[in-house]
């Protein structure tokens, strides 16, 4: 089943999950949505913690609401601020979409939308474990 990806459903999902990030510290409110294989979208926020090593980005609270929501493969990403601004994942979340998408996963970056192969090129993945 291909699955088509509604670009501005997707951003305005992902500006909409930036309203309940909790971000006392930085004060970037970050939203992400990602479009799932069965069709459904799946949200995260970041959460920060007064111990900055210990918050959440928003792609990791994302990872477990596809979990707890029924697992499935990752398709299309998309993640802005609160003010509708285009971010990008930091490394560790790059990788996360890795695991959950695979290579083939899309994910709206300032060059466009790109196939995680090309975000995350060379990447770690399950293939490389024994």
């Amino acid at each position: 089943m291909t699955v088509q990806v509604n670009w501005p459903d997707l951003r305005a999902a992902a500006v909409e999950a930036a309203e309940y990030a909790y971000s006392p510290y930085s004060r970037l409110k970050v939203g992400v949505a990602a479009l799932v294989d069965d069709g459904r979208v799946v949200i995260g926020c970041n959460v920060e913690n007064a111990s900055y090593g210990v918050g959440l980005c928003a792609e990791c609270t994302m990872a477990g609401q596809l979990r707890l929501t029924g697992g499935g493969r990752l398709v299309a990403v998309a993640c802005r601020s609160g003010d509708a601004e285009l971010l990008m994942p930091c490394g560790r979340c790059r990788q996360i979409i890795y695991e959950l998408g695979g290579p083939e996963c899309l994910l709206d970056t300032p060059r466009g939308v790109l196939p995680m192969s090309e975000v995350l090129p060379d990447a770690f993945g399950p293939q490389d474990l024994p």
